[in-house]
């Protein structure tokens, strides 16, 4: 009886360590290349209308 549970166990070892998966690392063959073809354009237009600068302005009162 002590034998079959040795022989048992034994085997599970052996048949649960065949199934653990591996992991390799590995060196590419080509080189990582990326590529930036970015383009920002930043645009600011201020039109400030004269009867907007009188009601903006200092004298006037808002701020």
């Amino acid at each position: 009886m002590r034998t079959s549970l040795f022989l048992s166990a034994f085997l599970f070892v052996i048949l649960s360590s065949a199934c653990t998966p591996t992991v390799q690392l590995a060196m590419p063959n080509e080189p990582i290349n990326i590529n930036l073809n970015v383009k920002i354009q930043h645009e600011i237009y201020i039109k400030v209308d004269k009867a907007l600068d009188n009601i903006l302005g200092e004298s006037s009162g808002l701020f």
